[in-house]
């Protein structure tokens, strides 16, 4: 059986593998998420955050541009009253609001006859019309990463680009390393998808994450 871990359970499996994640904070009321998002600053995103939520956006459960510890409560008493008994156990992700121009997708996904692979593509709107993505077995080596990077049809989308610099290919293939060992220290991962990851000043940035598990593998493995 599959398991699909919550945005804030993937993003904390994925930290210590060095993915580059935005400060952030996992709340349960809006009191909390008064104080929390004091602390990280103005403007902020709210995401409602569950093991049973997966598609945040298509639902309506992301609020953005939130700019007022007031409009931040609203924000999260709204969110919390969407949840469905489905969803299960939820809470709400409080994260700094960043916007790009230019958004990659990256993760982990699993081929029946190879087993897992590192993937990289050009992301946002342009994921499905370009179809531009570059794929390697796990492990990968540095070579590889930088070899997936170069063989992107489209180059010039990590040039720079209206005034933003170029996308720096170093941190792209720390992600693409992270993901390797990530998948390799997790037999049981079946997927990882790090969508988007945005570009913000040059710098990729992994705003959402999520994990799907393999729990018939993690009990065979024990």
């Amino acid at each position: 059986m599959t398991r699909t871990l919550s945005e804030a359970e993937s993003k904390a499996l994925l930290s210590p593998f060095g993915i580059p994640f935005l400060p952030e904070a996992n709340v349960a009321t809006s009191d909390d998420a008064l104080l929390a998002g004091t602390a990280i600053g103005f403007p902020l995103v709210a995401k409602l955050c569950g093991d049973n939520i997966a598609h945040k956006t298509e639902r309506g459960l992301v609020r953005l541009m939130i700019q007022t510890g007031p409009d931040l409560q609203a924000a999260v008493e709204d969110l919390l009253s969407k949840a469905t008994a489905d969803d299960g156990e939820v809470t709400v992700l409080i994260a700094p609001m960043v916007q790009a121009t230019r958004e990659l997708i990256a993760g982990i996904t699993f081929d029946e006859q190879f087993g897992q692979t590192v993937m990289l593509g050009i992301g946002g709107i342009f994921t499905e019309v370009i179809a531009d993505v570059a794929i390697r077995l796990v492990p990968i080596t540095e070579i590889d990463a930088e070899e997936m990077i170069a063989e992107l049809r489209t180059q010039s989308f990590l040039n720079a680009f209206r005034g933003e610099p170029e996308v720096d290919r170093r941190v792209l293939v720390k992600i693409l390393m992270a993901l390797s060992e990530f998948a390799s220290s997790s037999p049981n991962v079946i997927s990882v998808d790090l969508n988007p990851l945005m570009i913000v000043d040059g710098a990729p940035i992994a705003v959402d994450a999520l994990v799907e598990l393999d729990d018939v593998a993690t009990s065979g493995a024990q």
